[in-house]
This record gives structure tokens, C-alpha cells and sequence, in this order.
């Protein structure tokens, strides 16, 4: 295929752009490498559409570089704005305007000429009508999980950008933890043989984000309480599934050579947020949030089935007090490993002791003693090569440094003009275990099946996600 000629991003128009977009993406479908190979050292323009918390996170990861400048931001809440205001100043960065007043601001903010990029770290239900509009305009959305809420928004973020040629990537910053990604390069030199079986989930006490301050929610209330716990007053399924079952499906090939067929989801009652506030000091019996029927299940509990004969275990359990924990497990045929922040143990047959772990951070077996630090340990053997080579720079990003990965891939894929490592199909695919959870527990836990998002594609997609090592 004939490439065309290549200008700075400014200099491309932007029906030019979409239509360039559309056959790299075309190219990449076969041989990703190609685009990622290309060198730029050009500044990339990145604008944003919501500058809470998570944005102001990326936007202080990307001030840090100096090949990105924000011309633009955009957010309803003055006090957001200010405090992006006061990170641009105090990084000397040059004046970046400001779109506010209004929840459809925003399109004003994609109608620029110089904008190549935007992430998008808004409410839930903005995020797919943003990266439509951002792709419809031309310019690679960067989208906060969960990227979609129904089954017709995830076939709106696939057929935008299969019209458009112009990507979204879902910022999925899980995907790039470095004991994720250890076990995912552990998964592709076989160590665990044939995969058969993975856990994940989302475990983690919102209570006091779903509810602040005291036990207010909505309209007067801070951060997501405005709006996050709003969910869980008419919605029951897993609500938010992506921390968990992104890294599984990247370990699994999900859209390069598998795919999720089916899903079956169950709740337990709901008990966790009533008693929260009953218990809570400035709550109580008469508060009159006591009185809420909330539809959220505490523990919701999803079983997923691949065409390659797996399965996936997923778990929201947001509304009881618990550690936080992803809950990972990925099983084969020759072992398995079991890790998280508070655990990281493996057994892999032949090298383990019989019916015993080992530890992933030593390097000899527990009963032994003190590690004699003559071998690496589990982890250390397999360190994913990104983070053997920007390990470093993603020190203080975020997140354990996962946040600088997440951040560095969708600069360097709208730098580039390239496919980002986690696509449309993605997010389309794993943000569909919410409707379809839900869908199953209103009919009474009956199986759900999934879209084939990439209309067969699937069968002859190869993986991309972390393939070049000495890229992103």
C-alpha cells in the first residue's frame, strides 16, 4: 500500500486527516508494526474534555513531556478549570483555552483546527457521544473507562470508527501494571501451557466516594458522588468491568483470534449502601437517603464463556467494606498464578514443589529462607520489556506508574497516526459486559450473548496490544 506523503498534524486537513486515518487503519489491520516503526519528534496537540480528578491526572502526566501542548480545556465546573489553570501556569505552558457554561461546551473544543487528540474524562453517560463527536470531527478520542453504557453505544464507537477511519482508544490503564504485565508476557512464552480459566474483577469500598461528604450524593455532593452513586439507584449488573477484564483479554487474544461468545450474571441483595448511611454519623434512620431502594447488588458475580473454550470469571463488589483487590487469577494447563497487590504466588508444574506456591517476588522457594538473590525472582524474570526500558519515566504518574504507559501509548498513537494498542472493538467489547449483565440478571441469570463487534474480523486479527517491546 502507497503511503501517503506526511505533513505536520497542523498542516493536514481535516477531512484530509480522516481520510489518511482511514487507510493507515486499513494497513494496520494486518501489519501494526508498520505505523508503529515511524519516528516523530514533532509537539502533538492534546485537548480535554473533563479536568476533574482522573483528567487533572492525565493532563499532569502530559505536562511532564515536552512533545505535547494543550490547547485546550474544557470542563462545567469552575473549580476544575481553575485548578487546570494553575497546573498550566505552573508548568509554563503557553495560554490554553478554556470551554465552559454549558454540558455541550464541548463541541466547541472539537470544531478547533488544532487539536490532533482529546482524552475524555467526563460522567459515564457523556463518554460515548464525546468520542463520536471527537471522531466525526476527526480527532483520536482517548476514552476513560467504561467507554460505553448499552449495547448500541458499543456499536457506535465501532461504526464511527469504521466510517470515519479515525480511532478511539479506551485508557484502560490496568492493562499496563507491572505485575499485569509480567504475567502477560508469562501467558505468551507459554509458561502456564494452554490458557483455560482467569478471575478478575473490580473489588473496591466506594462508599465514601459514592457518598461525600457524610452520606450526600448528587446535586451539593464532591467528585463522582455527584454522579456515580446515581447508578446504583437504577441499575443492577457489573457496573464497571474493564480493570478486570481488560488485562484478561489482552492475555486472551479477545478480538485477534477469540472473542466473548456468551455471559451469565448474579446479584446478591442489596444492603451495603442503606447501612452505610444508617451507621454513618451524619446519616441515620430518619435520613431521608435511608429510604432509598437501591437496584445495585453488592456482590454481582458474571461468567463469561470465549470461542476459543474459556472462561472468565468477573466480580463488582463496590457497596461493602473490604480491601481493594482486582482479584486476578489466570489458569492453564501447566499452572497457574494467583496475584494482586496483597498476594502474588504461582504454581507452574515440574517447577514448583508439589501442591506448594511460590512466591513471585523472591527467588527461592519460602521454606528455604532468605532469598540468596542469585537468581531473579518470578517477576523479575519476566518484566515486560516496556517496563524494563520507561520504568523510570513512570515513576510518580500514577496509579504504580501504569498511568504514564496509558498516557504514553495515546500520545505516541496520535503522534504517530497509528492504531492505538487498545481500540474501538475493545472498548466496545469489554464495556458490553455491563448491559449484557444486566440484561441477564433481569431475566433471571439467563445467558446473554455478545455482538461480534469486529463482524468476523476476529478469526484473523493478531494481537497488538504491548507487541513492540521497545515501543508501547
Amino acid at each position: 500500500m502507497n503511503t501517503p506523503s506526511r505533513k505536520p498534524l497542523h498542516q493536514i486537513p481535516r477531512r484530509d486527516f480522516i481520510k489518511t486515518s482511514a487507510l493507515t487503519g486499513l494497513g494496520l489491520a494486518t501489519a501494526p508494526g508498520l505505523a508503529f516503526s515511524r519516528q516523530n519528534s514533532e509537539k502533538v496537540r492534546i485537548a480535554f474534555i473533563g479536568v476533574g480528578g482522573r483528567g487533572r491526572s492525565h493532563l499532569r502526566n502530559l505536562l511532564n513531556r515536552d512533545d505535547v501542548v494543550v490547547p485546550a480545556i474544557c470542563d462545567i465546573d469552575p473549580e476544575a478549570i481553575q485548578k487546570s489553570q494553575i497546573m498550566l501556569n505552573q508548568a509554563n505552558h503557553p495560554e490554553t483555552a478554556v470551554y465552559t457554561g454549558s454540558d455541550l461546551a464541548y463541541q466547541d473544543l472539537l470544531s478547533r483546527s488544532d487539536v490532533d487528540g482529546v482524552i475524555i474524562s467526563t460522567p459515564w453517560l457523556w463518554h460515548t457521544r464525546m468520542a463520536v463527536d471527537s471522531m466525526k470531527a476527526g480527532i483520536m478520542a482517548g476514552v476513560e473507562v467504561s467507554a460505553a453504557n448499552t449495547i448500541e453505544e458499543c456499536w457506535d464507537l465501532v461504526n464511527t470508527y469504521e466510517n470515519t477511519g479515525v480511532h478511539t482508544m479506551i485508557l484502560e490503564n490496568v492493562c499496563y501494571r507491572r505485575d499485569v504485565m509480567a504475567v502477560l508476557n508469562m501467558v505468551r512464552q507459554e509458561v502456564f501451557g494452554e490458557l483455560l480459566h482467569a478471575r478478575c474483577g473490580y473489588r473496591h469500598d466506594l462508599r465514601g466516594v459514592k457518598f461525600n461528604p457524610g452520606v450526600r450524593f448528587g446535586e451539593g455532593s464532591i467528585g463522582e458522588a455527584r454522579w456515580r452513586t446515581q447508578h446504583s439507584i437504577f441499575r443492577n449488573g457489573d457496573l464497571y468491568p474493564t480493570h478486570g477484564v481488560g488485562p484478561i483479554a489482552t492475555m486472551m487474544n479477545i478480538n485477534r483470534g477469540n472473542r466473548f461468545l456468551s455471559l451469565t450474571s448474579h446479584a446478591t441483595k442489596s444492603r451495603g449502601l442503606r447501612n452505610y448511611i444508617l451507621r454513618h454519623p451524619e446519616g441515620g434512620p430518619d435520613h431521608p437517603n435511608a429510604r432509598i431502594d437501591w437496584e445495585l447488588g453488592d456482590v454481582v458475580t458474571t461468567q463469561i464463556n470465549t470461542a476459543n473454550g474459556q472462561t472468565i470469571l468477573v466480580t463488582h463488589d463496590t457497596n461493602l467494606p473490604r480491601p481493594y483487590s482486582l482479584n486476578f487469577e489466570v489458569q492453564g494447563e501447566k499452572g497457574l498464578t494467583d496475584f494482586d497487590y496483597h498476594t502474588r504466588r504461582i504454581y507452574i508444574e515440574g517447577i514448583s514443589q508439589p501442591h506448594r506456591w511460590d512466591d513471585m517476588d523472591r527467588n527461592d522457594p519460602p521454606e528455604s529462607g532468605e532469598s540468596t538473590g542469585e537468581q531473579p525472582t518470578w517477576l523479575e524474570q519476566y518484566d515486560h520489556p516496556l517496563w524494563k526500558r520507561y520504568g523510570s519515566y513512570a515513576e510518580g504518574s500514577g496509579h504504580g506508574g501504569m498511568d504514564f504507559f496509558v498516557d504514553h501509548a495515546f500520545v505516541e498513537s496520535v503522534k504517530r497516526q497509528a492504531h492505538p494498542p487498545l481500540d474501538a472493538y475493545d472498548a466496545a467489547a469489554w464495556s458490553a459486559i455491563t448491559p449484557l449483565s444486566e440484561r441477564s440478571i433481569a431475566e433471571g441469570n439467563a445467558p446473554q450473548y455478545f455482538p461480534d463487534f469486529t463482524r468476523g474480523k476476529w478469526i484473523r486479527n493478531t494481537p497488538i496490544f504491548a507487541m513492540k517491546n521497545d515501543e508501547y
